[in-house]
């Protein structure tokens, strides 16, 4: 029998690996843990392929998959304690790793040329979006993901991390200005003239 060769979904599931412990890490500050829930996403993904009927792209799919199994690994080991790996993707730019070449245009054109402008334009936008979250201190991150991504209440983010609602009011204050400053100065200020 001849070896089994990846398909091309699958394929595309390894090339979003990367991206999903990233996100991963920085909810769950593990890991062991963040590979484990990766892991039951690609898992989840593989057994049901036909759940993806490309109405999102593959990488927002697999996120919404994986917010769950954040959430429920979370939720399993709200009682360990986590000390912070500080990997070497901590330290990146995230803004350096974009998808763009020296002279500023994009490496890969958009695949969805159905209104292409105002898709371009909003790529862009949740890439500098996505950058700028990635480059908030690691605690305002978290709680801003959690709160925003992961929709969860803000009694279930104090229970969790042990915060008063006064301290996650005012990090969550602090991380949406560091955000807005992010946005001003990396997509606003830079903003295409019409």
């Amino acid at each position: 029998m001849p070896p089994h060769s990846p398909t091309d979904f699958e394929q595309q599931l390894v090339e979003q690996r990367s991206y999903l412990l990233r996100f991963a890490r920085l909810q769950l500050r593990n890991d062991a843990w963040a590979e484990d829930a990766v892991s039951e996403t690609l898992l989840a993904a593989l057994a049901k392929p036909q759940a993806f009927e490309a109405r999102s792209q593959l990488k927002t799919w697999l996120v919404g998959i994986l917010k769950h199994k954040i959430i429920d690994s979370m939720r399993q080991r709200q009682r360990e304690v986590t000390l912070d790996s500080g990997s070497d993707d901590d330290n990146a730019d995230p803004l350096e790793h974009m998808a763009f070449k020296t002279d500023g245009h994009f490496a890969e054109k958009p695949a969805d040329w159905g209104n292409p402008e105002q898709d371009l334009k909003s790529r862009q936008f949740f890439a500098i979006l996505e950058a700028c979250t990635d480059k908030l201190p690691a605690v305002q991150g978290r709680l801003f993901l959690m709160r925003e991504w992961l929709e969860l209440s803000s009694e279930e983010i104090c229970k969790e991390l042990a915060l008063t609602p006064t301290n996650l009011y005012v990090q969550l204050h602090r991380a949406r200005l560091r955000l807005r400053e992010c946005l001003d100065l990396n997509w606003f200020a830079q903003a295409p003239t019409r």
